[in-house]
């Protein structure tokens, strides 16, 4: 996927569509596609959801939704019945955070039809774990991002698409005393060469629970706070340097100044209703692909976790541009030829890509480090893991950012379900 020199890849089913799916895009009106339920009240006409008007700064329009979202347990999001703001969305692509939730557990009504789906779960059950939903089926698929020490906690879906890469992302954070904070280093050191490897091919979205909140006007409460997970030195000196590396916060791009803009409350002290919050989940996007983006938003409304979604728009990029891609659609397709495995195999093998320019990536220390799981865009199945959820207000290691001098917890619920829902592919090109 990423490293020219890779001879075998780790590969798995995914939910595919039957063989006579069409090619237009689905109106989710299927039972499980959430119609039956109408738009919250304190929703209802204070958001255009569906056809937003941006446009780029030449004027283009946007073609491509991607909505990203830490849901702190995709199973209490059901049983809250807010997961369906995800429907009056219609986003083309989902990236879920923190679904504390493996792929045969996934609630039934959060399996959205009409979406290619796909799961990294974590070892531990009923922790972190990520999810991408995808309308067009990606070019690959992979899996964390090749360090064993990092790959076992379901934190990163790596979708490649023509024009980009769309990365779902959970970062981990510092712990409460930052006892993680060391590792926490470790991770953004590796994660940022991962995605400047993937920048080198074509350009680069990363989506997600980014833990940081970069600047001062990132949080309500920054002088009481630069003690405390999200907001120590280290971490927003680590937030900078990746975007000294070729990478735009979006949000800022168009709004470098306005303050009181978070994505994520404590549950405690009425944060959210007071405002009191962080802004710690981002669209980075690669400088180069900053053209394209039209709109980089908070959906501050919508309720469900203690995290909101956020919005990006992507117009498609100008003929004759793509020279700037780095990578392209011919090697997407080197990538992807060969390889295929017949209907529920595990395993396979992959044709080893032909960039022969691109180094194996290396770890913080520089060694050479492992591929990352791939999984190719046809037939395959994600990989599974089973996880419950604690009950509460748990957390990562009991800890998470801490909101006016309070430390945050995750809620989940005990609940499973099962879906066999299918996808079909759209006409829009990623």
């Amino acid at each position: 996927f990423i490293q020219s020199n890779l001879s075998t890849m780790s590969k798995r089913r995914n939910e595919d569509p039957p063989a006579s799916a069409s090619n237009k895009k689905l109106k989710l009106s299927a039972p499980g596609s959430l119609d039956h339920m109408t738009l919250p009240e304190e929703l209802d006409g204070k958001v255009d959801f569906i056809k937003p008007g941006f446009k780029t700064a030449d004027g283009r329009p946007w073609s491509v939704k991607i909505v990203s979202w830490n849901v702190n347990g995709i199973r209490a999001v059901s049983k809250s019945k807010k997961f369906h703001y995800v429907k009056y969305e219609d986003p083309d692509v989902l990236c879920l955070q923190e679904t504390k939730c493996a792929e045969e557990d996934f609630p039934d009504e959060c399996k959205l039809l009409g979406y290619h789906k796909y799961y990294n779960s974590a070892a531990k059950k009923g922790y972190s774990s990520t999810a991408l939903f995808s309308k067009t089926k990606p070019l690959s698929v992979a899996y964390d991002i090749g360090i064993p020490e990092h790959d076992n906690e379901g934190r990163v879906i790596t979708a490649e698409y023509t024009h980009y890469y769309v990365v779902n992302v959970y970062v981990p954070n510092s712990g409460r005393g930052l006892v993680r904070l060391s590792y926490r280093r470790q991770w953004n050191a590796d994660f940022v060469r991962y995605c400047s490897t993937l920048n080198t091919l074509k350009p680069v979205i990363v989506a997600g629970d980014l833990n940081v909140a970069h600047t001062e006007i990132d949080l309500a409460n920054p002088k009481s706070n630069v003690k405390n997970s999200g907001f120590t030195p280290e971490e927003r000196e680590d937030f900078a340097t990746w975007l000294g590396s070729g990478f735009t916060d979006s949000f800022r791009h168009f709004r470098p100044d306005k303050t009181g803009a978070y994505t994520f409350w404590t549950y405690m002290g009425n944060a959210r209703g007071r405002n009191v919050g962080w802004r710690i989940d981002y669209f980075l996007v690669s400088d180069r692909l900053v053209k394209d983006v039209a709109a980089s938003e908070i959906r501050e409304l919508v309720r469900g976790s203690d995290h909101c979604p956020i919005m990006l728009l992507v117009a498609e990029p100008k003929k004759g541009g793509g020279e700037e891609d780095g990578g392209g659609e011919g090697e997407a397709e080197e990538v992807n030829g060969g390889g295929e495995i017949s209907e529920g195999s595990q395993e396979g093998e992959a044709k080893v890509s032909e960039l022969d320019e691109v180094a194996k990536p290396e770890d913080s220390v520089g060694n050479e480090v492992a591929e990352p799981k791939v999984v190719e865009g046809t037939g395959l199945e994600a990989k599974e893991e089973t996880s419950e959820e604690a009950d509460g207000k748990n957390g990562e290691n009991g800890s998470e950012i801490s909101a006016s001098d309070v430390n945050i917890g995750g809620e989940g619920q005990k609940e499973s379900y099962n879906s066999d829902s299918k996808a079909s592919e759209p006409v829009i090109e990623l």
